[in-house]
């Protein structure tokens, strides 16, 4: 082994004991990336909103702490997100994906729940696009007949 290796190895176990993990999740125009970190159970969207600031309705936070819910970990973790795009439905369900992916990155026996789930799968459904000729993605003008 090299001397730059050596020291490499020594620094990483020098380092704490604490962890962070990173994910992204997409939901139609809306991208949040989700950082979790060992903590009491907040969630913090923002830098300066808390979930139930940001998400005031009850399905959301639910759709977003899903992924913890699953395994009885919603005061083990503080959870830290930045979103931006897309509607409030879209941002939640962007904000479970990206927790679902961080959940894999801290423990990957968990994998396998969160798929069965469907928490891992990524929803690519997103607004079709208007086509010319027509008043939008499919729909025609109204035929007339004189």
């Amino acid at each position: 082994m090299k001397k730059a290796e050596k020291e490499h190895i020594t620094k990483k176990q020098k380092a704490s004991p604490s962890f962070s993990f990173w994910a992204t999740g997409k939901r139609k125009t809306a991208i949040a990336v989700v950082n979790l970190k060992e903590g009491k159970g907040e969630v913090v969207i923002n830098k300066n909103f808390d979930l139930e600031k940001y998400f005031p309705s009850f399905s959301e936070q639910q759709i977003i702490l899903s992924p913890l819910a699953l395994f009885d970990k919603t005061k083990d973790f503080k959870v830290s997100v930045r979103v931006k795009g897309g509607g409030k439905r879209g941002q939640a369900e962007a904000i479970r994906l990206g927790l679902a992916r961080a959940l894999t990155f801290f423990n990957s026996d968990w994998r396998t729940d969160l798929r069965a789930k469907g928490f891992l799968t990524r929803d690519a459904r997103v607004k079709e696009r208007k086509k010319p000729g027509l008043k939008r993605a499919r729909r025609a003008p109204q035929w007339q007949k004189r």
